[in-house]
């Protein structure tokens, strides 16, 4: 079975990125992982936390192999400036969009299989004058994508949640819900559950918004005239989709038993979920891009750089995923 070749892009330089690039090198992965960024970034945070890193270039021409414990392939971009653990600066935010530029450009020249994306600051990046509203967008418009969608998943694929609504407040979701953005929703994790993780005939169950899915419009009338109609279209499309259900007990076991994933209304409706559930190996999946890409679950933990506290869980779940994801993927 051949060897996949991941990018990964260690995100906000003064964070924990970097920590993660050292410390997941520290064991044999099963795929040859290349961190795109400043060699001399890594080598110092290395030298900082007291672990050895080599770091080798890679020929884009051969065939991918895993690297030896230690070892850490290397796409070189340049910072601005030095990064010191904890203390952002605006003058490197540029360099960690051009590391996610050169990332998404090895996938989409298939010298990549995919890419793993470390947290990022996005506040450091705006006040740089740079609007940035996060990954997800920012690789949309790289890529030249429609809308891709949010879907977060524990890397034992017990549960997926996929967003109809992210980052917006709660007062502003009933006016975003629509009946186009959700059957945008529905069919693209249905799509992205066909073709990047081998499921012929996905299960969708769908959350109601409203307490008790609406109680017949006693409690909202989103369901009936919004979520059921395009849940009675998309199952005329062929898509197995249930719903409207109630939140509160969609995510019992036994309603999850029958599911490959579960599409929540906003964004605090199912994370807080999955990630009880599965913390700290929970993935952020970005569905409707050409390239498979996977994140972390978490921010940058700046108080934590350069320390001893940095767990990479959820890193190594989402190049687990990220692998399983490009093996379900043609090429």
């Amino acid at each position: 079975m051949r060897t996949p070749r991941l990018a990964f892009t260690p995100g906000e330089p003064a964070g924990i990125g970097p920590d993660l690039a050292v410390r997941i090198a520290q064991r044999r992965q099963t795929a040859q992982l290349v961190a795109v960024a400043d060699p001399d970034l890594l080598q110092a945070r290395a030298a900082h936390l007291g672990l050895p890193l080599k770091l080798v270039e890679i020929d884009y021409d051969s065939a991918p192999q895993a690297l030896p414990a230690g070892t850490l392939g290397i796409e070189t971009v340049a910072s601005a400036r030095p990064a010191t653990p904890g203390a952002v600066d605006t003058a490197n935010a540029r360099y960690v969009l051009d590391t996610l530029d050169r990332a998404t450009d090895l996938c989409r020249a298939a010298h990549c299989d995919g890419l793993v994306t470390g947290p990022v600051h996005k506040a450091v990046i705006n006040d740089a004058g740079i609007p940035f509203s996060g990954h997800t967008g920012y690789l949309a418009h790289r890529c030249g994508s429609d809308e891709p969608v949010m879907m977060l998943a524990t890397d034992d694929g017990q549960l997926r949640v996929s967003l109809a609504t992210v980052h917006i407040p709660l007062a502003a979701v009933p006016a975003a819900l629509t009946r186009a953005g959700l059957a945008h929703v529905l069919r693209v994790t249905d799509d992205g559950l066909r073709t990047r993780f081998g499921i012929a005939r996905p299960r969708l169950l769908v959350a109601g918004l409203n307490p008790h899915a609406g109680e017949n419009g006693y409690l909202g009338r989103e369901e009936i005239d919004t979520i059921t109609p395009v849940i009675e279209a998309e199952r005329a499309r062929g898509l197995d989709v249930v719903g409207p259900l109630p939140a509160d007990t969609l995510f019992t076991p036994h309603r999850l038993a029958e599911a490959d994933a579960v599409v929540a209304m906003y964004h605090d409706q199912g994370l807080p979920v999955i990630k009880h559930l599965g913390f700290g190996r929970t993935v952020n999946i970005s569905l409707g891009l050409p390239i498979v890409r996977t994140s972390v679950d978490h921010g940058t933990a700046l108080e934590l750089a350069g320390g001893d506290g940095v767990d990479t869980g959820s890193l190594q779940a989402a190049i687990d995923t990220a692998i399983r994801m490009a093996g379900a993927s043609p090429r």
